[in-house]
């Protein structure tokens, strides 16, 4: 067994390390050769710190208690960055695009730049961290105590809380050093990223190490490892539908909420392309640390004592076998685990105090405004460090209080259910314009009061805070607020029960309170940028000259960034407006640019107030300046909506226009028609009369008398045909045709209206595909064959090709049998092709045409009352026509 001062010496040695490694970072950092500090392996790497103690310890002490419950705790990760890879996309642009320092800056940010919000956001993230930093410090003075009984020194509670204490204390001094150097958060934290990739590794590499030395070294091999699964009672775990939706979910709310992850999430992005990489890689990470679990617990069941604390298998099992090498690996990857959580999360919820409680506060109780009120870099930086301090305390409290024997994934679930609490607020600020402050205010604390009653009160044990009796009856004998029995709903998993009820009431009444409120103007222009990031990312807020002169603005940019980088930003800004010097143009475009330069040290709703103290002195305060602005909004919306309705006006002149058009041509077409139909009938009624007067007077042989007497007949025949197609044109647009339904063969037809329209003897050449024309038709026969007579003899009438042609092509299109008419002429114009089918369009002279005009408008008529349909295909290097034929076809 390694010596428990070995142990020690171990653990300083990888502090010194990481140490070491963080500050080469920086110093590459700060001379600009931090490319591979910016890749997305580090990135990825990075966001491993979900994978804390309990990860690392506690979950194969779940997995012994609860079976396969533990994946939930992998699961919600993995579809967040899967299923909602565009959620996190859009959180990292809204980060980038307002400077956004940590969770509560963007809820802030989001509902008007509230201060309030801001510490209600803060106030719930400190609180429900704490339970996961005291797990952290559980989990690491536990594996000190492991090693402190192997060297023949058994732990009193005394020595876990000394150990706590130095724990404590060392995590402090680290994360100050490495997590307070640069005031502007969004300057990354190279040093502390780089540490904790290296960790990732440290604690991959361990668990992935035992989990191998257990099953093969140990168990036998996969398939003895299988068996000793199967023989245990895991094999016979069921899940229940219900917990285990609720743990998923609950998973990956705490993914996106947790402080610690927001900050390597959405803060430390240095690229969002990066996300494209981590939405594979870090679940794949989540793979490799749940791959052993199993087998870890497994056989742990089965080789260590009864009443071994599961939650140490990963560290008691190689010591048991006499692995002290593979027992410190073990061991660091633990206190990786631990640390790294510990670290960001301290550095999240300082920046969170710092900016939403301390600095608010210093500038409140401040008379004489940011320019003279002292060192705000100083304040700031104190703020901070103060509050790491302070944090990392109330998880010892934590810690003291629990008595520190919970199981860590108890411990890890409660904090989970607390940051969860800011999910629907945080959701519905980025996706919804109609949130508001207050409905924001009231579901955060509507379901951080009710987390705070059914769960973490109850978490400090009997006797703790609540007592037997409140647990059991009630405040003050009210059944229905029991903690666990929340309006008298008993019987429910008491993490299930509280998750319900806190995430349901903070949801009914963020939405309810949202709809009866209003948001201000600065809510709703924030809205704006916040729901359209993508459209607006680039885009600027609507200042307004300000009276508040440059120097006064860059004193309290000095006292806030620091002197260097204060006169170089305002210098930069007066080199851009063509002056010399440091004091620029108090331009609205400036005062865009300085309050997010400040908003990346202070937040945004901190630098929005500053910034307010020095502009207050002007002719039109800054509410007033947001208030033209928003009407200048619903000006710019009405204008907008003038502009369609313009748009729309002209759409419908352009449609009266054309239809005007189309009737003028067919008026004139009218007109021609009824010269036409004119002329058509007094030529034949002018011969017959003609040559019947000549028969009449009897003066000719019988060979003349014979030839007129053809002659009237031909000429009676032409008006027959005449007549009879005005009168067929009439019943059909009058719907009183008769259909004469029968079946028949689409070959048949073809062939009848072929021989019917003379194409047998014309110089037209016909091309078929007579296998595809045997169709089974229940129709008017006779009407469907006039159409077709009529598309072929136009087809030898109007096509102008030296060859004629004819192309007949049956065809099934979406669903329908067609036949489509295609000449190789020139087709018709397309100004005429609406035109066509109406019964006054005349597109030739009639000494061509040998007719009326009237065939494409009976052929429309005639395949309406069948049910099918006919039009003209233009582009098909010819006039083309394609008739679609009824429903009922069959071959």
């Amino acid at each position: 067994m390694i010596s428990f001062n070995l142990l020690i010496f171990v653990a300083l040695c990888y502090v010194a390390m990481l140490f070491t490694v963080a500050f080469v970072a920086e110093r590459h950092a700060a001379r600009g050769r931090d490319n591979w500090l910016r890749s997305p392996l580090i990135y990825t790497l990075s966001l491993s710190i979900y994978c804390t103690g309990w990860t690392f310890y506690g979950a194969v002490g779940y997995a012994a208690r609860s079976g396969l419950e533990y994946l939930t705790i992998y699961l919600g990760p993995t579809l967040v960055m899967i299923g909602w890879w565009w959620i996190v996309r859009k959180l990292v642009r809204i980060g980038r695009a307002q400077r956004i320092t940590s969770i509560a800056d963007l809820i802030s940010s989001r509902f008007g730049k509230s201060t309030s919000l801001g510490v209600i956001v803060t106030v719930i993230a400190v609180v429900g961290t704490t339970p996961y930093i005291a797990l952290q410090l559980q989990s690491v003075t536990q594996s000190f105590a492991v090693f402190a009984q192997g060297s023949g020194q058994a732990w009193v509670p005394e020595d876990l809380n000394a150990a706590a204490i130095w724990v404590a204390a060392g995590l402090v001094i680290f994360t100050i050093l490495f997590g307070t150097r640069n005031l502007d958060v969004n300057e990354r934290h190279h040093g502390v990223v780089m540490a904790i990739a290296v960790e990732a590794v440290v604690k991959l590499c361990a668990l992935m190490a035992v989990g191998i030395f257990v099953v093969w070294g140990v168990a036998g091999g996969p398939s003895a490892t299988l068996d000793l699964i199967d023989q245990s009672a895991i094999s016979e775990w069921q899940p229940v539908g219900g917990r285990w939706f609720g743990l998923t979910f609950l998973s990956a709310a705490a993914f996106l909420c947790l402080p610690r992850m927001f900050q390597v999430l959405v803060v430390e992005n240095a690229d969002e392309k990066h996300l494209a990489t981590a939405s594979w890689a870090f679940p794949g990470y989540l793979m490799l640390m749940s791959l052993f679990v199993v087998p870890i617990a497994v056989v742990g069941l089965n080789l260590m004592p009864a009443g071994s604390n599961p939650d140490l298998f990963v560290l008691t099992l190689p010591l048991s076998q006499g692995q002290n090498g593979l027992a410190v690996l073990s061991f660091l990857g633990g206190f990786s685990s631990a640390t790294s959580m510990v670290i960001v999360a301290t550095i999240a919820l300082a920046t969170m105090v710092s900016n939403h409680i301390v600095v608010p506060l210093w500038l409140s109780s401040t008379a004489r405004g940011a320019t003279v009120s002292g060192d705000v870099r100083y304040v700031v930086l104190l703020a901070r460090r103060m509050s790491i301090a302070g944090v990392l305390a109330l998880g010892y409290g934590y810690f003291r209080l629990s008595g520190g024997g919970t199981a860590l994934a108890a411990i890890g679930l409660i904090s989970f259910a607390g940051v969860a609490q800011v999910l629907p607020v945080l959701l519905g600020g980025i996706f919804w314009r109609g949130a508001t402050r207050a409905g924001a205010v009231a579901g955060l604390t509507t379901g951080f009061a009710v987390w705070g009653w059914t769960l973490f009160l109850p978490s400090f044990g009997d006797g703790g805070i609540m007592t037997q009796s409140i647990m059991a009856q009630g405040p003050l004998g009210i059944g229905w607020l029991r903690p666990q029995a929340l309006f008298g709903v008993d019987g429910i998993d008491p993490l299930l029960h509280a998750l319900v009820w806190s995430m349901l009431l903070n949801v009914v009444v963020f939405f309810t309170v949202s709809i009866f409120t209003f948001p201000t103007p600065i809510e709703r222009l924030q809205g704006a940028q916040f729901v359209n990031v993508f459209a607006h990312s680039t885009s600027r807020r609507g200042f307004t000259q300000s009276a508040a002169g440059a120097e006064d603005l860059l004193i309290m940019a000095q006292r806030i960034i620091g002197s260097g980088q204060a006169q170089a930003l305002f210098a930069t800004a007066a080199q851009g407006q063509g002056k010399d010097g440091y004091l620029p143009d108090v331009t609205p475009e400036f005062l865009e640019n300085l309050e997010r330069e400040l908003a990346g040290s202070v937040g945004a709703a901190t630098a929005h107030a500053m910034v307010g103290q020095l502009t207050q002195g002007a002719n039109v305060s800054v509410q007033d300046l947001i208030a033209v602005a928003d009407e200048a909004a619903q000006i710019l919306e009405y204008s907008n909506q003038l502009e369609a309705k313009s748009a729309e006006q002209d759409r419908t002149a352009r449609a009266l226009r054309d239809a005007n058009e189309k009737l003028t041509a067919l008026s004139i077409q009218k007109d021609a028609f009824l010269s036409q139909i004119s002329h058509e009938l007094r030529t034949p009624m002018t011969s017959i009369r003609s040559f019947s007067e000549i028969l009449r007077d009897g003066e000719m042989g019988a060979d003349d008398q014979a030839r007129y007497a053809g002659i009237i007949h031909d000429e009676a025949l032409r008006l027959t045909r005449l007549l009879d197609d005005l009168l067929d044109l009439s019943v059909l647009e009058n719907g009183q045709v008769q259909l004469n339904t029968s079946t028949g063969n689409l070959h048949v037809l073809l062939n009848r209206a072929i021989s019917a329209a003379g194409g047998d003897a014309s110089d037209l050449r016909i091309h078929r595909r007579v296998a595809n024309e045997h169709l089974t038709l229940s129709t008017d026969l006779d009407r469907l064959t006039q159409v077709f007579i009529n598309l072929i003899a136009n087809a030898q009438k109007y096509c102008d090709a030296d060859v004629p042609e004819l192309r007949i092509r049956v065809r099934q299109v979406d669903g329908a049998h067609v036949v489509d008419f295609t000449d190789n002429g020139s087709g018709i114009a397309l100004e005429n092709q609406a035109l066509i089918f109406e019964k006054f369009s005349r597109l030739t002279d009639a000494g061509k045409a040998g007719g009326a005009g009237l065939g494409l408008a009976i052929c429309r008529e005639v395949m309406e009352r069948l049910g099918g349909a006919i039009s003209y295909l233009p582009g098909q290097g010819g006039a083309a026509f394609r008739v679609t034929l009824p429903v009922t076809v069959s071959r």
